[in-house]
């Protein structure tokens, strides 16, 4: 009579593949579970700001250099739409783990630092892109949308998705509760947003907020976003590629070293 082999200890190696695509299908879940609201009401919300302004103006035609002012919004409505949910994916993940207190589960498997990054970033960056998508299809039923450059679409589109989901997983390890979350909503995604020349070009800024706007790296991902479709830019392109690759290095880095020396996660 043969005896079953006894069950042997799974040989996980330099990378826990199985882990990290868990962790990461966990997060997509998540918000294709509640696709309502978590990629059609912002779609909503993003064609009534666009209501809004198309309104606004009536039947005068405004200008932005050589680019009507809808086709230059229309981007601008569709980064931001992107990254805000990019941001709400991580942040809102790790601080309901927190509250409720099972971030232990998601700490204790065999997983490295590394791989809790990222899996948690790529579903942020994943939920952002169909956001981004959907959103983009919708406006064009509106407004006639041109891709002449795919390349720096496809690229800004990537790194922004990045950069606000590694701004809300750390902004998540930070807060203890969800006032603070909402105050790095409040006080730090929201005002760089509104300097990063969504709604406006920054040739119409005064001097001093010009600058201002220059040292958002905010303003990079949605010039380059934009200049993907309309041609046009307001900064340095290829200085926003270097800026945004260099931002999301340091975000990176700063969320792996609080997983590193569990900060805010382990008692």
């Amino acid at each position: 009579m043969t005896h079953p082999l006894p069950p042997m200890p799974r040989s996980v190696g330099s990378v826990n593949w199985i882990g990290l695509w868990t962790l990461y299908a966990r997060e997509v879940r998540r918000f294709v579970k509640v696709h309502q609201q978590t990629v059609w009401a912002p779609v909503v919300t993003t064609l009534l700001y666009y209501a809004v302004f198309a309104l606004s103006l009536g039947s005068a035609v405004r200008m932005i250099g050589p680019v009507p002012y809808l086709e230059f919004l229309a981007p601008g409505l569709m980064m931001m739409a992107m990254v805000q949910n990019a941001f709400a994916n991580t942040s809102s993940s790790v601080v309901i783990a927190k509250v409720q207190g099972n971030i232990v589960d998601i700490l204790m498997p065999p997983l490295s630092p590394m791989e809790l990054v990222s899996g948690f970033v790529l579903g942020g960056v994943t939920r952002g892109l169909v956001v981004g998508l959907v959103t983009g299809l919708a406006i064009w039923a509106f407004v006639p949308l041109h891709m002449p450059h795919p390349g720096f679409v496809l690229f800004h589109a990537l790194m922004a998705s990045m950069l606000l989901s590694l701004l809300g997983l750390i902004g998540g390890v930070w807060s203890e509760k969800f006032d603070n979350i909402a105050a790095v909503t409040n006080f730090v995604v929201t005002p760089l947003s509104f300097l990063s020349g969504t709604f406006y070009s920054l040739d119409s800024l005064p001097a001093a907020f010009w600058w201002i706007a220059h040292f958002d790296p905010f303003f990079y991902m949605i010039d380059g976003f934009r200049y993907g479709f309309v041609g046009q830019t307001d900064g340095s392109l290829w200085l926003g590629v270097v800026v945004m690759l260099g931002v999301n290095a340091a975000l990176w880095w700063l969320a792996w070293r609080m997983f590193k020396t569990g900060y805010r996660l382990k008692a």
